[in-house]
């Protein structure tokens, strides 16, 4: 599971809890994270996506998730940022050095232009990768736990074509959930 994600998006700070607690109740699963900040949370959304990069890369990949976890705890949303003042009570000097270089600026654009190559442009957005087939389905919104499993079983079962890669998680006209 690829999620596309913004730190100030309020659809995916609601989402998160709900897909780690997925997550971690099947433990086949693996969690990739790719940031998407939108325009309109500029600049709040890049510094968050920047913070989080710098926490997982200078101390790992729980690191990361802490991070991300605290992020979506403090921040105001739609682009308000953190509160004035507020720091991240974990921020390591290692971490503190990657937010004074570019590295992180490099990864959240080449993610940001990946998302866009694939048609990928709302948030939380989650690509299923099944890792024998190499088949993929996009998910736009947030998709429940019942709902993901079906979309990872059919993935799994073949039953996706290639040319038909996307799947919405909301309700088409009349059709029921």
């Amino acid at each position: 599971v690829v999620e596309y994600a913004d730190l100030e998006c309020p659809f995916c700070r609601a989402y998160f809890a709900v897909l780690k607690r997925w997550i971690d109740a099947h433990p086949d699963v693996n969690w990739q994270w790719h940031h998407l900040p939108l325009t309109t949370h500029e600049p709040a959304a890049s510094a968050s996506a920047r913070l989080v990069e710098c926490a997982g890369e200078a101390d790992g990949q729980a690191a990361f998730w802490q991070a991300a976890e605290w992020v979506y705890m403090h921040t105001r949303g739609d682009g308000q940022g953190l509160p004035e003042g507020l720091r991240y009570p974990a921020l390591t000097p290692a971490a503190q050095q990657c937010l004074n270089s570019e590295r992180p600026d490099a990864l959240i654009r080449a993610q940001s232009e990946s998302a866009a190559q694939e048609g990928i442009k709302v948030t939380p957005t989650l690509r299923l990768q099944d890792r024998q087939s190499g088949k993929t389905l996009l998910l736009h919104g947030p998709v429940e736990g019942d709902a993901l499993l079906s979309a990872i079983d059919l993935l799994s079962a073949g039953a996706a074509e290639a040319a038909s890669k996307e799947m919405p998680a909301e309700p088409l006209g009349d059709m029921p959930r």
